[in-house]
């Protein structure tokens, strides 16, 4: 949450001249509402269910940048889609670089609570060894303009090939 998955994942699209896809956004097309919505009626397990779903379908097609919600790292189907079909970027922030980016989105169940910093703190905890385990790229973002991280993600993915 907070690391710039929409914002890089856009810019990096357009400077690759790829589809840009936002897993997050796709989840709420297809179920006709938004994300807070269906935690709220299907809490959290409901949710990743239709995530998954969706990261199965997305993952088949080729051509895009695919910026998938925080969360989907914690299913091993996820990871092994993920990992099986593309390039894929761990965009590392810190915890008090996501409060500040995150402070005032409403759009963010599990920040709804009185101590985000707390949540924040454990979600890390567990998803960091996932993430890391998981990509071929870890890019921090703390601090960064945007298009400096995508020119990274870009040279790398290039030195890689």
């Amino acid at each position: 949450m907070g690391a710039g998955k929409s914002t890089i994942g856009r810019l990096l699209s357009q400077e690759l001249k790829l589809t840009y896809i936002d897993s997050d956004r796709e989840i709420e097309e297809r179920a006709g509402a938004d994300i807070p919505w269906i935690f709220d009626v299907e809490g959290e397990d409901g949710f990743r269910d239709r995530e998954e779903a969706v990261i199965r379908d997305l993952t088949a097609r080729e051509d895009i940048v695919l910026a998938t919600g925080g969360g989907a790292i914690l299913r091993e189907a996820n990871r092994a889609a993920l990992q099986s079909c593309g390039y894929v970027v761990y965009l590392h922030t810190s915890v008090d670089q996501q409060l500040e980016r995150t402070a005032r989105d409403k759009n963010r169940p599990l920040l709804q609570t009185e101590n985000p910093r707390a949540v924040l703190e454990a979600l890390l905890a567990v998803r960091d060894p996932l993430y890391s385990q998981a990509c071929d790229l870890v890019v921090r973002t703390d601090k960064r303009h945007p298009r400096s991280v995508v020119t990274e993600i870009i040279r790398e993915y290039q030195q890689r090939k």
